[in-house]
């Protein structure tokens, strides 16, 4: 697992010791990263389950001007702080040891511009996640919340700010893109 793009090209990223995380493949990673494009750029970036903080920090790399990282695993929020630094990385990140639930509970604070969500599969915490962003102010009007999960996981949400905009399938992965529809300050959505 390495940083593909950017000012951390190349740099190899520490894994999670055990099994309990589903790393993102290096090529997913590049597909999801090549769909984003230049966008990234000053965008601020939320890593739910984050693992090895591999998209967060790649998304660092390529420009985004921060992210946070949420994982309640002691060793993966270890793996992260050291990625960050190995990368050099740390100063525009902020790593928060919570679960994903209560982290995504109200809270003020400046919206993300894109949510990246890979919870361990098999247990609909995908389209639980989904769920606790749909129509709060953790999302920026416009943003994007990308989801990867197996592709047997997937079902259809009835969700009432985020809309089903474009689905990848990599192999025994599905990264499903939703984009908020509310507009801020008007009440649409």
């Amino acid at each position: 697992m390495r940083v593909i793009a950017g000012s951390a090209k190349g740099h190899i990223l520490k894994s999670v010791p055990g099994s309990g995380t589903r790393p993102i493949t290096d090529r997913v990673k590049e597909a999801l990263f090549d769909i984003l494009g230049p966008s990234i750029a000053g965008t601020r970036v939320l890593d739910l389950f984050a693992g090895t903080g591999s998209v967060g920090i790649e998304a660092l790399s390529r420009g985004a001007a921060h992210a946070t990282f949420v994982e309640r695993e002691w060793r993966a929020i270890r793996t992260i702080e050291e990625n960050l630094d190995i990368t050099g990385l740390a100063e525009r990140a902020r790593v928060v040891q919570e679960d994903v639930f209560r982290f995504l509970a109200p809270q003020a604070g400046q919206p993300f511009d894109i949510v990246y969500i890979a919870p361990p599969q098999y247990r609909s915490l995908w389209a639980r996640t989904l769920q606790a962003l749909d129509g709060t102010a953790h999302l920026a009007s416009g943003g994007l919340a990308i989801a990867q999960l197996f592709p047997k996981e997937y079902a259809p949400l009835d969700l009432t700010g985020l809309k089903l905009v474009d689905q990848r399938r990599y192999g025994s992965t599905l990264l499903c893109f939703y984009q908020s529809t509310s507009v801020e300050g008007s009440g649409e959505r």
